[in-house]
């Protein structure tokens, strides 16, 4: 019997787990999602999904090959986890182009660069995202209308997301009140009949795949849920102290990218904190720095950039916000002694 033993790094996993089932089950969640998004979008939605999962693929099986000479691991399903979820943040009208570039950025740059699955710092669609709305604003930031071409790709009929009316109304000075219908319903909030990445809009299949995730025990509840919590509190606050300014916690909850990115993606397994404890201040900063850069900042939405920069504190609540270690139970407290009665 061998007494070598055998370290490597994140994600870890025991017993009937495996990171192809992992992998298998982030997909299954992702499924609803994606079908309400070729239903709303169409041909654009499948374009977009099978040059980014192609892409993604294909990539990392190249630069293991050719340029690391390591073994390919596309059979574990993370390359196509990470080109479902680049799919899922970008416009169905995105040219072909912009998508090769985004997922050589995903797995080239934001993972391989690293070192490959468990060694990545920031998590690998959300940075390949980021880079792509530095780079393309004008493209990434043009949103096919719902239901109103499906047949069309790259000439979709266009309009604007429910954030990106917002941040047009607090630039121009004007009050929400006065936008009237053009803000959704909470029945089109939730259904998903709304401008937008094609994997953002439909807030139902987003919780569901939550749902399943964990039921299947591949997450925990903490970091979406204090993500959901913070935002519906500090935007709550925010919308008490001036409603013609600012939105209420509804809209901030099921607009923009905000459950798909708490869910599947602030959740990485890699990026996120070890620790429940850890956990739980990575949420909270996330929900914080969203409100902030939607209310405050250049852009009409912040979750992408919230994500990736807790990602980067991530390594530093590892160091401070340690689990207990293996086998060793917090000693209690010894009882106060009892003061004698005079």
């Amino acid at each position: 019997m061998s007494n070598m033993l055998s370290i490597a790094p994140s994600p870890h996993v025991h017993g009937v787990f495996s990171t192809r089932r992992l992998m298998v089950d982030v997909l299954i969640a992702l499924a609803p999602a994606w079908l309400v998004g070729l239903w709303f979008f169409g041909l654009g939605a499948f374009i977009i999904t099978i040059i980014s999962v192609g892409c993604c693929v294909g990539f990392e099986y190249l630069i293991q090959r050719f340029i690391l000479k390591q073994t390919p691991t596309i059979t574990d399903g993370s390359a196509a986890v990470t080109g479902l979820l680049l799919a899922l943040n970008l416009p169905s009208n995105l040219p072909w182009w912009i998508v090769v570039i985004g997922a050589i950025m995903a797995i080239g740059v934001g993972k391989m660069s690293f070192g490959g699955l468990g060694n990545n710092l920031f998590n690998p669609a959300l940075f390949a995202r980021a880079f792509l709305l530095v780079s393309f604003p004008v493209q990434m930031t043009s949103w096919p209308l719902p239901l109103a071409d499906r047949l069309a790709y790259t000439d979709a009929v266009t309009g604007a997301t429910p954030l990106a009316l917002l941040k047009g109304a607090a630039k121009g000075g004007s009050s929400i009140s006065a936008l009237g219908d053009s803000l959704p319903s909470v029945s089109r909030l939730l259904f998903g009949e709304m401008g937008g990445s094609f994997g953002e809009v439909c807030a139902i299949a987003l919780l569901l795949g939550f749902a399943y995730l964990l039921i299947r025990r591949v997450i925990t509840w903490h970091i979406p849920v204090s993500i959901f919590a913070t935002v519906v509190v500090f935007s709550g606050i925010l919308w008490l102290v001036n409603p013609e300014r600012f939105a209420n916690p509804v809209i901030e909850l099921f607009t923009g990218g905000l459950l798909l990115g708490a869910i599947f993606m602030a959740t990485d397994y890699v990026s996120s904190p070890m620790s429940k404890l850890g956990m739980l201040i990575y949420g909270v900063g996330i929900g914080v720095l969203t409100i902030l850069i939607r209310s405050f900042g250049a852009y009409p939405e912040g979750v992408s950039f919230a994500i990736l920069i807790m990602n980067g504190f991530t390594p530093l609540l590892n160091r401070y916000v340690k689990p207990p270690k293996f086998g060793r139970v917090k000693p209690a407290k010894a009882p106060k002694p009892a003061i004698a009665a005079k």
